[in-house]
């Protein structure tokens, strides 16, 4: 057949600042996932899109031609509405295990597809996957008949949604061009588009641990993001969230999932809480559930049942042992004085190092490896006191893993850390 445009044409078009028409950006998407268009070729427009950035139309319709590069999931058969939640990623980011079973107390399905870890932030899935028996693969079949009987399922997302943007998504790894706010936001609205949602709250995470490294342009990626749900008919609504400082007193697999089931048992770290409250509400009230309290099904045990049957569903044994490791190794405080900063992002890496993450993804990771921390920006400590533990099953990973942290910790004799909420801000329509 003849290709109706020329893929030279539409990298000259966007190197040199010109609209691309929609015409024009259906072609090249679906040339791409045809192998039409070669890798070089999207190379080349990744890297104009990254230096010239689009207009809203363009990233709308670029969108639009990724959902319909691949299949469409439909909850509309379920007698529940459905509401899901979006983390642009951190470090120690476990809200997504204790807020579906949470939202799904109330009778609003949560479909959670999601994904791995790459770099310094951990992946749903590879938490997950430290409990025996769990798996995350699940046929589309199984999804709608899981969302009807327990209300939520946390899954990988099947290889027919938006195949487009897995094409693109390893590409933009390979050429540097992962920060494109056009790129980023049309990769994880297509998905969660094609998902088939009702609604969906964003989180956006600003600092040192996330992608977004100032509020600026978080607040930008939000509003793009928030625009693109609102126009494809998805109730969208973003949450800008601090990730300077790791979530929570864990980082790693088995440590983020025995965290996650002390915040469903009633207790956990305050600011996991907080944030599952908060992003709570938030998806409860996109699907017409504004007159509950969340907070209570926490205290009371009704979202720990519904994690439960959430597990088991999926052949997990909610109430075996999760794997520990057989290395740990503390970091102490140098000095007397107060915490004033933990960074994330050194945090992170140190974790990735010690095995909980992976440089590439067919990388395997560690259940076991990861970080418990011992004391948070704000409080006081003695020299001497133990700040981490680190956890492997690799003791050779230590050296590189503190090596990370060389410049993690901030104390100051007299210091006082800043006192931020954990939401910063929230984007809507």
């Amino acid at each position: 057949m003849t290709e109706p445009f020329d893929a030279v044409d539409v990298i000259r078009a966007k190197r040199d600042r010109e609209e691309l028409s929609g015409e024009q950006i259906d072609w090249v998407i679906d040339a791409y996932t045809r192998g039409v268009v070669a890798e070089e070729q999207m190379s080349a427009l990744a890297m104009a899109i990254f230096l010239n950035g689009m207009g809203r139309a363009e990233i709308a319709r670029w969108t639009d031609a990724m959902i319909r590069s691949g299949e469409r999931m439909d909850f509309s058969a379920l007698s529940r509405p459905t509401s899901d939640k979006h983390s642009t990623g951190g470090v120690g980011d476990k809200i997504t295990l204790p807020l579906a079973p949470l939202v799904a107390v109330f009778g609003v399905a949560v479909p959670q597809l999601s994904g791995r870890g790459l770099g310094h932030t951990g992946g749903t899935l590879d938490k997950l996957e430290a409990i025996p028996g769990w798996r995350a693969a699940l046929s589309n079949e199984e999804v709608l008949a899981q969302l009807e009987d327990v209300g939520a399922v946390i899954c990988a997302a099947g290889s027919g949604l938006a195949p487009a943007d897995k094409k693109l998504y390893a590409l933009r790894d390979t050429t540097s061009t992962v920060e494109s706010i056009p790129l980023i936001a049309s990769s994880i609205m297509s998905k969660k588009i094609a998902e088939g949602t009702g609604s969906l709250v964003l989180d956006v995470k600003v600092g040192s641990g996330a992608f977004m490294k100032d509020l600026d342009r978080a607040r930008q990626l939000a509003e793009t993001m928030v625009a693109l749900g609102t126009d494809a008919g998805v109730r969208t609504v973003a949450l800008l969230t601090d990730m300077s400082t790791p979530l929570g007193l864990t980082v790693g697999n088995a440590l983020e999932v025995r965290e996650s089931v002390e915040v469903l048992a009633g207790g956990g770290p305050s600011d996991v809480v907080e944030l599952t409250v908060a992003l709570a509400r938030e998806m409860l009230a996109g699907a017409g559930r504004d007159d509950v309290d969340p907070e209570a099904a926490l205290k009371d045990g009704r979202a720990m049942d519904v994690w439960r049957r959430m597990i088991a569903a999926q052949d997990g044994d909610p109430d075996a042992p999760l794997p520990v490791a057989e290395h740990t190794e503390d970091v102490v405080a140098e000095a007397d004085g107060v915490l004033t900063g933990l960074d994330a992002y050194d945090v992170g890496v140190a974790s990735w190092r010690l095995g909980a993450g992976r440089a590439r993804k067919e990388d395997p990771v560690q259940a076991v490896a990861g970080i418990e921390i011992h004391a948070k920006p704000g409080e006081r400590v003695r020299a001497g006191q133990k700040l981490l533990t680190l956890h492997t099953a690799t003791p050779e990973r230590f050296t590189r893993a503190k090596e990370a942290l060389a410049g993690a910790v901030t104390i100051e004799p007299d210091g006082a850390a800043e006192d931020r909420s954990i939401v910063l801000d929230k984007v809507t329509a």
